[in-house]
């Protein structure tokens, strides 16, 4: 079967609703496809906000200067003015497509999060992807040029003779006699997420397996700084929930890190205390944890107002109350976990890749904003502006000449069929490629890797087989990248080589399939 539009985006979340309520505004028959039903994604996750530049004393200027501190000597400075500048005005966008973010006394309500110098996060309460994915999935079903197909898991782009994308292959889940069905256009863009659940312990949902980064890849589109996974500090580390977000806006609010004897250790040991950058305090928290033999340490909140601290955050007080745990009278459990891949698909501000007729926005992309470290509630805006900037850059793309499409080739098979691979998988990345790595433990998961690699089977069209085959490709790139990198910086520590070295490693890391 094959089904044509003029754009195919793969991907629900932010940044895939908003490319195609804007393409679709433009006149453009928009197809989206997910593998899951459309409100699935990172972005229905989120609980902070998104960074930009509004309160009285701030600036693009300060922004720009947080991010660029952040980024540890990654950012693209270019990229950082441009999507700073541009974030309060499509703050503005979503607030006319039905976004109700916070207000206090009618405006906006502006928290803090770590490594900002100032108050400039837009939020709806601590659940502030939901409401964005409330309100963008309205606005999409009212357009009439949008189709979308839930339930469909994309495969592989579909690359014509001249080297050009054409679309994704992509298997219905209801069809398990492996159908398959090509989506067509001359335009793709992929808005398929992040890749946390190629770890054992992550904040993000089931449907971040890194699909669109490893279909990219194998079609020969270059990947950058894959080796700088952001690991999110405070995540709730309790024996009967799940690994939950407890956003850094607690921090902001006031909460501060503590270990099990009520000692501040962040406050001690860092500048910027429990409000510095995510790298430091995941850092920070995991040698205290080594240090106290404990497998957590907490968040205390219980100084603030209970009354205003379940106002200004409902999601985490319910969530936590149901674990019996009051988060005015009781510091909560916490832990890091994998949270964010600050690289991706290497494209332009615009969100162009180095495949023709391919753009990659939000966490799939990798634009050189967030560096080696990404700045709390900056992603949020970058999906934001570089898919609408994407929108009028694939404009001249629409039109591209057509050229027959290439037959479907399922990839050949593996040698076996072992059990329990995707958790071996996840434990590998967890234990030698997490906030701490070494030498030897890289190296032991490189081979691990591999090893896995020719074993499982890479012909099977059913969801479960494509999610692992493109978890594994992308953990492979994610430890082979984070071994050649022989440095520590950003979220990138090795403790082997613990200095960050501009002379050698200040640049980007590019890799393609063939190198």
């Amino acid at each position: 079967m094959r089904l044509s539009s003029d754009y195919l985006v793969v991907g629900s979340g932010i940044a895939g609703l908003y490319f195609s309520i804007l393409a679709a505004r433009s006149g453009a028959r928009v197809a989206m496809v997910t593998k899951q039903e459309a409100a699935d994604s990172n972005t229905q996750w989120a609980q902070g906000g998104i960074a930009a530049a509004l309160g009285p004393g701030d600036s693009p200027g300060t922004h720009v200067r947080d991010t660029l501190e952040a980024g540890a000597g990654l950012c693209d400075p270019g990229v950082v003015e441009t999507v700073v500048r541009e974030g309060p005005g499509r703050v503005e966008d979503l607030v006319a497509l039905g976004v109700r973010f916070s207000r206090d006394d009618g405006l906006l309500s502006l928290g803090r999060e770590g490594g900002h110098s100032a108050h400039r996060v837009v939020h709806a309460d601590d659940w502030t992807g939901r409401e964005l994915v409330r309100a963008l999935l309205a606005a999409a079903e009212a357009e009439e040029g949008i189709t979308t197909f839930a339930g469909h898991q994309a495969l592989d782009l579909i690359v014509d003779g001249q080297g050009r994308c054409r679309g994704v292959w992509a298997s219905p889940q209801d069809h398990p006699d492996g159908e398959v069905v090509a989506f067509t256009a001359p335009v793709t863009v992929l808005a398929t997420g992040g890749a946390g659940r190629i770890y054992a312990s992550t904040t993000n949902p089931a449907v971040a397996t890194g699909d669109g980064i490893a279909m990219a890849w194998r079609a020969g589109a270059a990947v950058a700084n894959l080796e700088f996974f952001q690991f999110h500090p405070t995540a709730l580390a309790h024996p009967e929930g799940r690994t939950f977000l407890i956003s850094e806006a607690l921090r902001g609010y006031g909460a501060v890190v503590v270990n099990h004897e009520g000692e501040p250790f962040v406050e001690r040991q860092l500048a910027g205390g429990s409000l510095a950058t995510r790298d430091v305090v995941a850092r920070a928290i995991v040698a205290e944890m080594r240090r106290s033999g404990r497998d957590c340490v907490y968040l205390d909140a219980t100084a603030r107002d209970p009354e205003e601290t379940r106002r200004r955050f409902p999601n985490i007080s319910r969530y936590c109350a149901g674990l019996g745990i009051d988060i005015t009278r009781q510091p909560i459990p916490v832990a890091p976990a994998a949270h964010y891949l600050c690289g991706g698909v290497h494209t332009d501000v615009d969100g162009r890749t180095d495949l023709s007729g391919l753009y990659a926005v939000g966490e799939v992309g990798h634009t050189g904003f967030h560096g080696a470290n990404r700045l709390a509630s900056n992603s949020l805006l970058e999906a934001v502006v570089v898919s609408g900037r994407a929108v009028q850059a694939a404009e001249g793309d629409r039109h591209a000449s057509k050229t027959p499409l290439p037959a479907y080739r399922a990839p050949p098979s593996g040698d076996g069929r072992p059990t329990c691979a995707g958790e071996r998988l996840g434990r590998i990345m967890l234990e030698e490629v997490g906030i701490t790595r070494t030498d030897a433990g890289l190296r032991r998961a490189c081979d691990l890797l591999d090893e896995l690699d020719r074993e499982i089977p890479k012909g099977g069209l059913d969801p479960a087989s494509e999610s692992l085959r493109n978890r594994l490709d992308v953990a492979r790139l994610v430890a082979h990248s984070a071994r050649l990198r022989r440095e520590s910086r950003g979220v990138h520590y090795n403790e082997d080589h613990p200095e960050r070295d501009d002379g050698t490693w200040g640049r980007v890391s590019l890799r393609r399939r063939e190198s």
